[in-house]
């Protein structure tokens, strides 16, 4: 005869107290996993343990809670080892990038040199034109022209102020011919 043993309420209440604890457990483990990715934290069976508030004996006896903890184990290795690759690439790139900018700035300097030598071969050629006597000359003639040019300007302002006065004069003598001819075309109206 077949028995199927019916456990007694009690235990099956403390076995499914039991259950609700465990996947209460278990899902503080899945969102210590979920926290430490997210914070780029290395994935540990003891960091699980501290996060989640649980064993280790718990992580280590549970099937579920071992194989999601090494599931993320390897795949931070992995995110790791794509992490050093593009690392290396970007390292690679700047190498390139940097002699590619060093090949320039020589070109850039070795184009500044030759137009410096250049300009220096210009001023030379013109220096040579010039002796000291010639300088010296050229710039006894450059005082002479600015002190012409200042006699010239008081020159010119007092000339202008001449023509200013010998105008107003003028107007105030067309006034007087204008009084003489009226007094003279009108002769009564001088008494």
């Amino acid at each position: 005869m077949n028995t199927v043993t019916v456990p007694e309420p009690r235990t099956a209440a403390a076995l499914a107290a039991r259950r609700r604890k465990t996947e209460a457990a278990f899902e503080r483990v899945h969102q210590a996993i979920a926290r430490l990715q997210r914070e780029k934290a290395q994935v540990s069976v003891a960091a699980v343990a501290r996060r989640a508030d649980v064993s280790r004996t718990f992580l280590y006896d549970n099937p579920e809670a071992r194989a999601v903890i090494a599931s993320a184990i390897a795949e931070a290795g992995e995110r790791r080892v794509r992490m050093h690759a593009e690392q290396d690439d970007e390292h690679e790139a700047t190498w390139l990038n940097a002699e590619d900018a060093l090949q320039t700035a020589h070109a850039e300097i070795l184009a500044q040199r030759t137009r410096i030598g250049e300009l220096l071969g210009q001023i030379r050629d013109l220096e040579a034109e010039w002796t000291e006597k010639a300088i010296q000359r050229v710039t006894t003639e450059n005082t002479a022209l600015k002190q012409r040019i200042r006699q010239l300007t008081t020159d010119n302002r007092t000339l202008d102020e001449r023509l200013k006065a010998a105008r107003s004069n003028l107007r105030f003598q067309d006034r007087r011919v204008a009084d003489l001819e009226a007094r003279i075309t009108d002769p009564g109206s001088a008494t």
